[in-house]
């Protein structure tokens, strides 16, 4: 996907953000992010969060970065496995539509019913027809949920070819990232413009007024992290909850207790 004009027009690409500063901005959100918790729960407000890319595009890392100093009875993340035989039997959209949030909650998808039009079509898991059909009847759907009261939010997180080829080699030679790297994603690396023309094929038929989708280039994760965190919270109107101010009662003193004589079996101190 290529920048617009007046992106093209500003030159270079900006240097990557550093950790110090990245880690600086994330903290102010965070505490934004636990007011607009607050204020969901207040409010019975309905929040569900769709997220999409190509392998590597940055999803898991944005997700916990949004997710990590907050409750997760209220932020809830859906990351469904491959379907059961019950589910392939069932209506396509049923096993997301359970999961979708109740009143003080807000829903994340990782990966979400969009899995029809993107992976399961470039990888002909499922018919043609079936997608073409997937394409036409998810903007009704969407528009169902949006008139329930959910607020819904789409992000595409666009990451470049010569990122990903960079991000997949990073993750085949580090240990700590060999679980990153399917047969799938092998697979997949091999198509990046059947992945490009299914992605346009969906945003041309789902991107509605009522249900946009919002893209958020990754090339740089902590720019594109903070980037969506900021539009989540621009995109969900709240206030900070009044609250009363916070005191500690005394400790209770200690009487009549006396420390057992018991052999604890205490984690070795090896750090």
């Amino acid at each position: 996907m290529k920048r617009d004009e007046q992106d093209d027009s500003a030159g270079a690409e900006p240097q990557k953000m550093k950790r110090k500063e990245y880690e600086a901005e994330l903290e102010r959100l965070h505490v934004e992010l636990v007011k607009l918790q607050l204020w969901v729960v207040a409010k019975g407000l309905k929040v569900c969060v769709v997220f999409e890319g190509r392998d590597t595009a940055g999803k898991g890392g944005t997700i916990k970065a949004l997710t990590e100093r907050v409750s997760p009875r209220v932020f809830r993340v859906v990351a469904l496995p491959a379907p059961t035989d019950r589910e392939k039997s069932q209506m396509y959209v049923q096993r997301y539509m359970e999961h979708m949030p109740a009143a003080g909650e807000i829903v994340i998808f990782d990966r979400s019913w969009y899995n029809r039009a993107g992976v399961e079509r470039v990888m002909e898991f499922t018919p043609e027809a079936k997608v073409r059909r997937f394409l036409q009847v998810a903007p009704l759907m969407e528009k169902a949920i949006v008139e329930s009261g959910v607020v819904l939010l789409k992000y595409w997180l666009e990451v470049s070819e010569a990122e990903q080829t960079r991000r997949l080699k990073e993750r085949a030679n580090d240990g700590r990232k060999l679980w990153k790297l399917s047969p799938m994603d092998l697979k997949s690396y091999g198509r990046w413009y059947d992945y490009s023309r299914a992605r346009d094929e969906m945003f041309a038929a789902t991107d509605t007024p009522y249900a946009p989708w919002y893209v958020a280039r990754t090339d740089d994760k902590r720019r594109g992290r903070l980037n969506i965190i900021r539009h989540v919270l621009d995109k969900v109107p709240y206030k900070e909850v009044p609250r009363e101010k916070i005191t500690f009662p005394k400790r209770q003193k200690r009487g009549d207790y006396v420390e057992p004589d018991y052999p604890f079996k205490y984690v070795k101190e090896q750090y």
